[in-house]
C-alpha cells in the first residue's frame, strides 16, 4: 500500500494498518470527527501538537477549489443553455455540504501521510 492509497482507506501514516477514525463511516454525524489519539495497531500518536491539523484547513480548501472549477467547467461546457445559474449554484451548495465529511476526513489523512514516513519494520506493541 502507498501514501495516497494509506491516505484514500485513512489508514495510519507509519504502519498503513491502523485506522485513523474511529469510524468508516463519515456521514455519522456525532462521529464524524472523532479521531483515534493514537494508531491501534503500532500506537503513532497522531496529533503531535496542539493545532497540529489546522494545516489541513489548506488541503481541504485546494480540495474544495477543485470540486468547485471542474463542476463549473462541466456547467460551462454541458449545461449552461439547459440548467438556469440559479439551479447550479444551489446545486454546488447542497454538494458541498453532503461531500463535507468526506472532505474533511480525507484532507486530515492527507496531512497526516505528508509529515509521517511509513516504516513497515514497526510491529504491533503490546
Amino acid at each position: 500500500m502507498n501514501k495516497l492509497e494509506a491516505a484514500i482507506k485513512m489508514k495510519c501514516p507509519r504502519c498503513h494498518e491502523g485506522d485513523v477514525f474511529e469510524t468508516k463511516n463519515p456521514f455519522v454525524l456525532n462521529k464524524m470527527t472523532a479521531m483515534h489519539e493514537h494508531c491501534p495497531h503500532c500506537h503513532l500518536k497522531y496529533e503531535r501538537e496542539v493545532g497540529y491539523f489546522y494545516g489541513s484547513m489548506f488541503i481541504s480548501y485546494i480540495l474544495n477549489i477543485a470540486l468547485f472549477v471542474s463542476i463549473t467547467v462541466a456547467y460551462y461546457a454541458y449545461f449552461e443553455n439547459k440548467v438556469d445559474w440559479r439551479l447550479y449554484i444551489g446545486g454546488y451548495v447542497l454538494l458541498t455540504f453532503l461531500v463535507f465529511p468526506v472532505i474533511y476526513r480525507f484532507s486530515r489523512s492527507i496531512w497526516l501521510q505528508i509529515f509521517n514516513d511509513y516504516e513497515p519494520a514497526i510491529k504491533e506493541l503490546s
